[in-house]
């Protein structure tokens, strides 16, 4: 395989992406045709991954897939000399969710076996085909219903599938996914904006993402409507069926147990400890001091992927509006697949 060509390859497949996206869908042409149906078949079988989705999906790439980020990003490893074959079990919660575990196998010279996951089948095979025609010919993968003849595996899956995917590969080596998600953590004098920015932190993707926030820590006197107040630009996220029969059912929940919940009519705050909250929900808590917070996020590490606050709160936080621009160098469960990839 020649590297070379393959990061040549990608900077031309993010140059052709970018193309496509900043036209509008008039000025589209017939080289257009096929990104467009792949979009509007995915919005079909998958309502979660609705065009607008897809599109902020592809962006995120387009930003990230440049010369400069590339070769500093492969700077930091080895490249093996020597192809081995890397099973690949991609998760499908959020667009092109696995498109980075992909990308690092092929940069790393092995090939990818990949098993797509059924909610998101469609983008990935064609943004690898496009990628091989740009690095003429240079992208070696291979799309399968079932893992076999590999030499390691990464493989995503809820906390259930991880136990039997831990068992089922434990004679290979393996990176194991399980669930996590997301925390902010708020020190009372956070501006409108910033506030704003939150939002998108919680509600991209519907909130189906890892790097979603579910749980966020105020303070004591913090007023709840400020949050309310600063969401408002998401509220049309209730006209989505599948989001609206979330909270739907998740209100009535919460009624019948007359449990006390804050509404404004598309999300519900709940004051729950909990990390993971149900689809349109959101779990906040106020803390006294910050040492508790700090201790709290330490002793659920495993189950965080991301820490949306200030950077003054000394947390190794990302700043407000950032969890869904994560850099080629931010890994999934903050294990480097980089490294790992040079073991296999």
């Amino acid at each position: 395989m020649n590297t070379e060509n393959q990061v040549l390859g990608l900077i031309k497949l993010s140059d052709y992406i970018k193309a496509f996206l900043a036209k509008k869908p008039e000025d589209h042409n017939e080289d257009d045709s096929d990104i467009e149906l792949l979009l509007k078949r995915s919005e079909i079988e998958n309502p979660w991954f609705t065009i607008d989705n897809q599109k902020f999906a592809l962006q995120q790439w387009t930003d990230l897939l440049t010369e400069e980020n590339i070769k500093n990003w492969l700077g930091n490893y080895s490249i093996s000399k020597i192809s081995k074959r890397v099973g690949l079990i991609l998760a499908g919660n959020i667009p092109l969710v696995g498109f980075h575990d992909v990308i690092s196998v092929i940069l790393a010279n092995h090939i990818p076996v990949i098993k797509l996951s059924s909610k998101d089948k469609y983008m990935i095979p064609f943004l690898l085909k496009k990628w091989n025609e740009f690095s003429n010919e240079n992208v070696a993968f291979e799309f399968v219903e079932k893992l076999e003849n590999f030499d390691a595996v990464i493989a995503t899956g809820s906390n259930n599938t991880a136990r039997y995917l831990e068992y089922y590969f434990k004679n290979h080596l393996n990176i194991i996914r399980k669930n996590r998600t997301s925390v902010a953590v708020l020190k009372g004098d956070e501006t409108d904006e910033e506030l704003q920015f939150l939002a998108k932190d919680i509600f991209q993707y519907f909130g189906l993402g890892c790097r979603n926030v579910t749980r966020i820590f105020i303070p004591q006197d913090f007023v709840i409507d400020r949050l309310f107040e600063n969401f408002l630009g998401f509220q049309d996220i209730i006209n989505h069926n599948k989001y609206a029969n979330n909270y739907d059912y998740n209100r009535a929940v919460y009624l019948l147990n007359q449990d006390k919940f804050w509404d404004n009519n598309f999300v519900m705050l709940k004051e729950d400890d909990k990390l993971f909250s149900p689809l349109s929900v959101i779990n906040f808590s106020r803390y006294e001091s910050l040492d508790d917070v700090k201790r709290f996020i330490a002793e659920n590490e495993e189950n965080i992927q991301c820490v949306v606050a200030k950077e003054e709160l000394g947390m190794n936080a990302i700043p407000f509006g950032e969890a869904q621009n994560p850099g080629l160098d931010t890994y999934a469960d903050n294990v480097d697949t980089m490294k790992f990839l040079e073991l296999v």
